[in-house]
């Protein structure tokens, strides 16, 4: 039921006391201002974020299928064509043809994609060590704190994901 002080422009809570789209503005923010930060403080790295994290989805997932990540990452099936082309050409991704299908093709991050990720994730812990050095301890406490919390958001959020077809019904845990 939705009140006249809800309509008004207070958000109402979610199931936990949360704001949800409090939250998935602050995650959005702060992906923004990271992405923002890395850009800052790596300027040499010419790699699109897309294909940073097509990149980081192949490291993870070595012999990965091109389907298999636009599911994954929801993209588009032309967008991640492009995007291993792109990353083949300049040499961070390798194509194979699959072994249980001859027209299907598995890929795999090259050292210099591997290395790529890693200076990705490298400038990403610099910035946020940096951010966070600048912070009261308080908010610094919060914030590890809060880390087991943001990973079981992000595992909840995977599987809903992974089956957008069930309902889920909110949990009180």
């Amino acid at each position: 039921m939705t009140t006249g002080a809800s309509r008004a422009g207070a958000r109402e809570l979610g199931p936990s006391g949360t704001q949800p789209d409090g939250l998935a503005e602050g995650i959005a923010r702060l992906r923004r201002a990271l992405r923002r930060g890395a850009r800052v403080a790596d300027p040499g790295n010419t790699l699109a974020v897309a294909q940073l994290e097509l990149l980081g989805a192949v490291v993870e997932h070595p012999r990965s299928r091109p389907g298999q990540l636009a599911r994954q990452l929801n993209m588009r099936p032309n967008t991640v064509t492009t995007i291993v082309n792109a990353l083949t050409a300049r040499g961070m991704l390798d194509r194979v043809t699959a072994a249980d299908d001859k027209r299907a093709v598995e890929l795999t991050a090259t050292e210099a994609g591997q290395q790529a990720v890693l200076a990705w994730q490298a400038t990403n812990a610099a910035v946020l060590h940096l951010a966070l050095s600048s912070l009261p301890g308080k908010q610094r406490r919060a914030l590890a704190a809060a880390v087991p919390a943001l990973d079981a958001l992000a595992t909840a959020i995977d599987r809903l994901a992974d089956t957008p077809a069930v309902a889920a019904e909110p949990s009180d845990d």
